[in-house]
């Protein structure tokens, strides 16, 4: 699940996108972040066998026992708890009116010992703003297009922006754009494809 390299490799820290933990017990999960020395990690509260959101207690309860797992290690692990009640309800309801429960889950899981939160999808102004100031704790936001530009979400008090796949999704189009500008190129000069290399 988690290969060894990456974190060995580079100077800066590197944190690791678990999902909901591929169902690893707490103990597994930190001892194979321990192998890999990842500083942090995200930790989702969707339970994927029903794409629903997992009950706020035992996601609370789990995050608990992750961080114990990692205080036993002496491993100083950060751990950036996502909450999925905005992506769960993408454009079917306002999020100021999610915002009672996003809170109330986030809420829980810094009791648990999460050291930031993350409510991927929350892009409306008001919404986030509220949010920044109520949870009281470093928050991690998702960049997207609506999202407010970074100046501004440095302004609400957001502490980390994650941009997820958008730049390597970013970069794959640029390079089949080029790819096809080249195939492109190469037929009109009567060049066969091969050439390209």
């Amino acid at each position: 699940m988690l290969r060894d390299g990456l974190s060995r490799s580079v100077d800066v820290p590197v944190t690791v996108d678990l999902e909901a933990g591929y169902g690893l017990e707490p103990a597994e999960l930190v001892a194979a972040l321990l192998r890999i020395g990842a500083a942090g990690c995200n930790l989702e509260d969707t339970d994927h066998s029903s794409e629903s959101l997992r009950d706020p207690d035992q996601q609370a309860d789990w995050l608990r026992r992750v961080r114990k797992a990692a205080n036993d290690q002496d491993y100083g692990l950060v751990i950036n708890a996502r909450v999925d009640v905005f992506l769960h309800s993408l454009d079917k309801r306002s999020q100021a009116d999610l915002l009672d429960d996003a809170l109330r889950r986030a809420r829980a899981y810094l009791e648990a010992g999460a050291d930031c939160v993350y409510p991927i999808t929350l892009w409306e102004r008001d919404a986030l703003a509220s949010f920044v100031a109520d949870v009281g704790s470093p928050v991690n936001i998702l960049a997207t297009p609506r999202a407010p530009a970074i100046a501004d979400l440095a302004e609400l008090g957001v502490a980390r922006i994650s941009w997820a796949g958008s730049l390597y999704r970013g970069a794959m189009e640029w390079l089949a754009g080029k790819v096809a500008s080249l195939a492109d190129e190469a037929s009109q000069a009567g060049l066969p494809l091969r050439s390209l290399s």
